[in-house]
């Protein structure tokens, strides 16, 4: 059976640096074929949908195309609504209502969850509908992936950031402490040591949310650390929490704010950083202590793109697609790694992905719950793509004293 109607491509939650790759792909090869009547773009994600502003990409050139698809950060714009049963329903009346029978959403768990619910309305009216989840997000926690597009550029840019401060840390030494984003997964936190090349190169120190986080031993290592190298660079991830899963923002103060979905909002305030600093200070009495927050560039910095990336990010779009149409089947694309290196992409089912969450493996943390292993080393390095930059030191002997 031939389904003959119009494409829909949305965006959703937080934007990466080559999401716009996916856009591309996905509707550059929908416009392939002739059952697909027009092809529209959503904007800002589902409530686009709900109030159907759409954007007819079937009258974008393939050159602007192209372009936007180099381009970091949702074209289309993107949302933070998470709908439910109710608002869904509202999504598939739009989408019905305009002949919508292919449905494409680039989006993470939440947004596998959407499509879901979104194809179980169609299912129970008899729709015919076809509706792909596109997978996409930098905290790298999609279940089943072997990684997800957005997190080898994001990895990329944390991996650069602490090149940068470690060497300024070791010109001028201290205690250093930057907080990346990844509420439940630590992957991108992870990153930050991707770019080591000596012994001593920081980040010394890797907190993650996959480890219960206790301040006395946090204490205990950046001593160890500081009186060994006399400075100590530290990665934590926002979302790293005490043994009974409170999150360490709610025990170090009382005043935190929180976002639309009640959660607790981590790193976008700087204060872990700023209290697990002050707590450095109190404790133990060192004066040259400094924290950052990597914040948004992490997501869509335009200088720290992965080359793989793009080009996957790419693929899982076309695929979307070719699944949609050539085989007439719903479901989540997941990338599949192959030998050292190469991917594959398949198609699962929806509830197979939607809104589960990954986390590191026990294999990529050490013993001590405090810094990475190899095999994360290993795992992760091909993702960040070519022309990865390590830093360099000087070589030449030291001058005898007179």
């Amino acid at each position: 059976m031939i389904l003959r109607g119009k494409a829909v491509i949305a965006q959703g939650g937080g934007p990466t640096a080559v999401i716009n790759q996916s856009l591309v792909g996905a509707a550059l090869e929908s416009r392939r074929f002739s059952q697909i009547t027009h092809v529209y773009g959503a904007l800002k994600g589902v409530e686009g949908i709900v109030n159907q502003d759409f954007v007819d990409l079937s009258q974008e050139t393939t050159h602007n195309l192209e372009l936007v698809a180099q381009t970091p950060a949702s074209a289309l714009m993107s949302t933070r609504v998470k709908p439910d049963a109710a608002y869904c329903q509202e999504i598939f009346k739009t989408l019905k209502a305009h002949d919508v029978r292919y449905f494409f959403y680039i989006g993470g768990n939440d947004s596998s969850d959407t499509v879901r619910i979104v194809n179980e309305n169609a299912n129970r009216e008899n729709y015919e509908l076809r509706a792909i989840h596109i997978p996409k997000t930098i905290d790298n926690d999609l279940v089943i992936n072997d990684h997800t597009p957005g997190f080898g550029s994001a990895a990329r840019y944390v991996a650069n950031a602490f090149t940068g401060v470690n060497l300024d840390n070791r010109a001028l030494p201290g205690v250093y402490i930057a907080v990346i984003m990844g509420r439940h997964a630590g992957f991108l936190t992870a990153a930050a040591s991707l770019a080591k090349k000596y012994p001593d190169d920081g980040p010394h120190l890797v907190y993650l949310p996959e480890r219960a986080f206790d301040i006395e031993s946090f204490l205990k290592d950046v001593k160890e650390v500081h009186d060994k190298y006399g400075r100590c660079v530290i990665a934590v991830s926002e979302g790293i929490v005490d043994k009974d899963g409170t999150p360490i923002m709610l025990k170090l103060s009382d005043n935190v704010e929180r976002d639309a979905h009640g959660n607790v909002q981590l790193s976008g305030t700087g204060a872990l950083g700023d209290m697990l600093s002050k707590v450095i200070k109190e404790r133990l009495n060192l004066s040259r202590v400094r924290s950052d927050t990597l914040g948004y560039p992490q997501r869509n910095f335009i200088g720290s793109i992965s080359d793989i990336d793009q080009k996957e990010a790419r693929e899982v779009g076309e695929k979307a697609a070719q699944f949609a149409i050539w085989h007439n089947i719903d479901g989540s694309i997941v990338i599949d790694r192959i030998g050292n290196y190469a991917v594959d992409y398949r198609l699962v089912k929806l509830e197979e992905i939607a809104a589960k969450t990954k986390h590191m493996p026990d294999n990529f943390i050490n013993a001590a719950g405090n810094n990475v292993t190899d095999a994360f080393l290993h795992y992760a390095r091909p993702l960040v793509g070519s022309g990865f930059l390590q830093g360099n030191r000087l070589r030449a002997p030291i001058v005898p004293k007179i």
